[in-house]
């Protein structure tokens, strides 16, 4: 009659040793989720500051030559004074924008080259050791699109007075491939590159419409 009393002591272990393994098991899955997260987001911040310095060296470069409000808008003028019309010169605009994007890009793959360096808390899944440890460098495979676009504001000045800023607008959309998965984000810079202040009514279709057109866009090349 002990038979029946084993079976039950014999089940209940196996019933223990399951309830453990299973508890293993999703302790386990979410350690690994915490600890994406965490390096995902650490090598975010990381490639987001790679991300910042590629576009601004891109910029500083592109933009070594001073650029004169003259050189990139035209304003016409009537007999009177009256400002008639307001263009730009697409072709220095095109290039500037297209060797923004083309150094942006290039300043990304070589800065990423080296990976990036994730505090050895990081590993562990928990925010508050994140920044905690030794580095590691870890490999990471950035994909990245950038585009540029001339923006153009105005912003009264005074009295019959009107401020025309041009901004030169980059966003880079970045793809990071880590071995604990991967991640996207966008970063935008605004530069101003020339302005002035025009004296005269600016006729209303001038303010509201794109003066630039659209922009260039650089996507990394296929395979």
């Amino acid at each position: 009659m002990k038979y029946p009393s084993r079976r039950r002591k014999k089940a209940k272990r196996i019933f223990i040793a399951i309830f453990i393994l299973a508890l293993l098991i999703v302790l386990a899955v979410l350690f690994h989720l915490n600890a994406t997260r965490v390096l995902k987001s650490v090598a975010e911040a990381d490639m987001r500051s790679i991300t910042t310095v590629a576009v601004n060296d891109a910029i500083y470069y592109t933009l070594s030559d001073e650029v004169r409000y003259e050189d990139l808008i035209s304003v016409k003028r009537g007999e009177s004074g009256e400002i008639l019309a307001i263009t730009s010169d697409a072709l220095k605009i095109n290039r500037i924008a297209r060797d923004a994007a083309y150094m942006s890009q290039q300043n990304l793959q070589t800065m990423s080259e080296g990976g990036v360096e994730v505090p050895l808390g990081a590993f562990f899944g928990v925010e508050a050791w994140a920044g905690f440890g030794p580095k590691i460098r870890m490999k990471i495979i950035p994909i990245s699109n950038v585009s540029c676009r001339f923006v153009s504001k105005f912003e009264e000045a005074g009295i019959n007075q009107t401020k025309h800023s041009v901004y030169l607008e980059i966003v880079a959309d970045i793809s990071i491939i880590m071995p604990s998965g991967s991640s996207n984000f966008a970063s935008l810079t605004e530069v101003l590159i020339c302005e002035s202040v025009l004296v005269g009514k600016i006729p209303e279709t001038f303010l509201q419409a794109d003066l630039f057109g659209g922009g260039y866009s650089l996507s990394p090349p296929a395979g």
